[in-house]
C-alpha cells in the first residue's frame, strides 16, 4: 500500500491511477489521515444480445421426460435430502 498526500496524488494522479489499475493499494493522506482510497471499478457485465439468446436456444438440451425447469426445481427442493 503506498500512501500519498492530497497535494502529492493532484500532482501525480495519472500515475497513482495506473498503479491502482495493476492492483495496487492507493490511499490519498489529509494531514497524515487516511482518507480516501483509490482502486480499479470493476467493468460492468455485457449485455446480452439477441444473438446469445439464439445461441442458447440452438444449443438448448431438452429433458427426456417432458419436465420442466421450474417443476424439477420445485420437486429437488420440496425432496427430504436427509
Amino acid at each position: 500500500m503506498s500512501e500519498h498526500s492530497v497535494v502529492e496524488a493532484k500532482n501525480n494522479l495519472s500515475d497513482l491511477i495506473d498503479r491502482a489499475l495493476k492492483g495496487e493499494a492507493v490511499v490519498i493522506t489529509r494531514h497524515g489521515k487516511p482518507m480516501v482510497e483509490l482502486k480499479a471499478v470493476q467493468p460492468l457485465p455485457r449485455r446480452i444480445t439477441e444473438a446469445d439468446i439464439e445461441w442458447l436456444r440452438a444449443r438448448r438440451v431438452a429433458r427426456k421426460d417432458g419436465e420442466d425447469a421450474g417443476s424439477l426445481v420445485s420437486r429437488m427442493r420440496d425432496e427430504d435430502w436427509r
